[in-house]
């Protein structure tokens, strides 16, 4: 990106047809520093990002030139004036390229422009070129199936909680502002609805799950009540997130120092929070 396009671009504004006063081709100019969706970058600096990939290209301080990603893009990226993608090499998944370049030509009154650059050394890329038209035409019979089984017990561990705590909310008015958290006990009689909408909808995926299902959001119920009764006595605040109050019931998938009550609400806020990372000692 700094040393060959750079210079590709230089080259090409100088070139000039005979008698031709100026260049076909506008000298362009790319900043140095190429913003960056990849892992490698902090969540908030990805917000950044994403906020200036919405400025127009008329503002020079905050516009954006190139913007280097990896399969992030793919999830979430919802970025209207994006026009123009380079995809480097095949994607590992049908499903990773169909949702990376749906990202760009979102907009019905402008054009987007999708470039595949496939490495003819590559055998999969070569199968891609030598059948791009057929596959482009029906890709989306080869998208893979997903690999997550829904209601499992470690699907439970990471989603439930969320989806427990969203269906309350939803489901019951007084529950929806943020400090009606600790006023869960004086509406539990309504929140069994919530477990049996969770039964119900896990019967109908595995019947053999419904019954885990269900005891596992009668758990959760639980301990969000012994939760708001403990803040309270204790004279504190019960929120969903924390933002006012003192004490959240939901927590961070990658939060450390939790209790094994807090533990059982960590809710996950970005598909980039999947495991915390593991400290390796290699002993010889």
């Amino acid at each position: 990106m700094e040393e060959q396009i750079r210079s590709r671009l230089e080259t090409y504004g100088r070139r000039k047809r005979i008698g031709e006063l100026n260049a076909g081709l506008a000298s362009r100019t790319i900043s140095y520093e190429p913003l960056e969706l990849t892992s490698r970058i902090p969540t908030f600096e990805i917000s950044a990002t994403k906020d200036r990939l919405g400025e127009g290209f008329s503002n020079p301080k905050s516009r954006v030139d190139v913007a280097l990603a990896t399969n992030m893009i793919s999830v979430g990226l919802d970025i209207i004036r994006l026009g123009l993608m380079v995809v480097t090499g095949q994607p590992k998944t049908t499903a990773e390229y169909i949702q990376s370049t749906s990202r760009v030509g979102r907009d019905g009154n402008r054009p987007g422009l999708v470039l595949t650059l496939l490495n003819m050394a590559k055998p999969r890329d070569r199968s891609h070129y030598e059948r791009f038209r057929a596959f482009h035409a029906s890709f989306y019979r080869s998208v893979e199936p997903t690999s997550v089984t829904p209601f499992s017990p470690r699907a439970l561990d990471r989603g439930l909680a969320a989806i427990t705590v969203a269906l309350a909310r939803l489901g019951t008015s007084a529950l929806t502002p943020q400090p009606a958290a600790a006023r869960m006990a004086a509406h539990r009689a309504n929140l069994e609805a919530v477990c049996r909408a969770i039964m119900e909808r896990a019967g109908r995926i595995d019947p053999a799950a419904s019954g885990a299902a269900g005891t596992r959001a009668q758990e959760l119920l639980d301990v969000w009540q012994r939760t708001a009764d403990g803040v309270a006595k204790a004279g504190g605040t019960l929120g969903y997130d924390g933002r006012g109050v003192a004490r959240p019931l939901l927590h961070a998938v990658l939060e450390q120092g939790l209790t094994a009550d807090e533990r059982k609400f960590r809710a996950g806020r970005s598909l980039r929070d999947v495991e915390p990372g593991v400290l390796i000692e290699i002993i010889k």
